[in-house]
């Protein structure tokens, strides 16, 4: 399995105790990468951690755009509505154009998958950080803690799973925030039993305040991050065409 790596992942100055997603609350803050390896990569190998090449079957809507984007010179009356979006399995970022006269809700979460849509036509195209809209941008965070708690088995799974990576990097210390001994306390812990939840884990490793937002902090930093070399959680960028 594979991860990417940057060259600075972001600082992180402290996390939040909050227990419900922070759907309207504080951003996750960054982490020191004091004993780390560089993360950073030449290029993106296209791989990640996760074997799965499923496509999403469902997304979490970022933006609900009514006349689409208003860079291609089209006129508003012309434009179709745009839907801007995040993948809760690979965590794909996309654009979709809902079914007509559907208006998704922001933060709500959608089915995208084979047969019966309701609120979505199709998938327009897949697309980078750099390409979402203001509002998506602010929503994306607040949106990922929300499909990390939602999918909060996967990700408990992840602290009982993780491993080394290389002989001096283990893929814990890849999260915002987890040092060499914080992720010695969550190893040694885990060898007492498996962990259970995510209260599970803050009970027995109290430093470790709120593992989904650590978690989602990793995320958008992989989202954000084109040549990140190590992916714990998100697919590989997409690639340019050449011109």
């Amino acid at each position: 399995m594979k991860v990417e790596k940057s060259q600075s992942e972001r600082s992180y100055a402290g996390r939040s105790a909050a227990e419900k997603p922070s759907y309207g609350g504080r951003r996750p803050t960054g982490k020191p990468q004091s004993d780390r390896q560089s993360e950073r990569a030449p290029r993106s190998s296209g791989k990640s951690m996760e074997n799965s090449q499923d496509r999403e079957e469902y997304v979490w809507v970022l933006d609900y755009l009514p006349y689409g984007k208003s860079v291609d010179g089209t006129s508003a009356f012309q434009k179709k509505p745009l839907v801007q979006a995040v993948g809760d399995k690979k965590f794909t970022l996309m654009e979709l154009v809902p079914k007509s006269g559907v208006i998704p809700d922001i933060q709500s979460r959608v089915y995208i998958g084979q047969g019966d849509r309701t609120e979505v036509d199709h998938v327009k195209q897949r697309i980078g950080y750099m390409d979402l809209t203001t509002g998506a941008n602010l929503e994306l965070p607040f949106i990922l803690e929300a499909c990390v708690r939602h999918q909060e088995e996967r990700f408990v799974k992840f602290f009982n799973d993780a491993h080394s990576i290389t002989t001096r990097l283990h893929m814990l210390e890849l999260l915002p925030g987890i040092g060499k001994k914080l992720m010695w306390s969550i190893i040694d812990e885990r060898k007492k039993g498996d962990f259970k939840s995510f209260q599970d884990i803050r009970e027995r490793i109290p430093s470790l305040h709120d593992p989904a937002k650590v978690l989602a902090h990793r995320i958008e930093g992989e989202l954000k991050d084109d040549f990140i070399k190590y992916r714990l959680f998100t697919a590989p960028p997409r690639r340019q065409k050449p011109e």
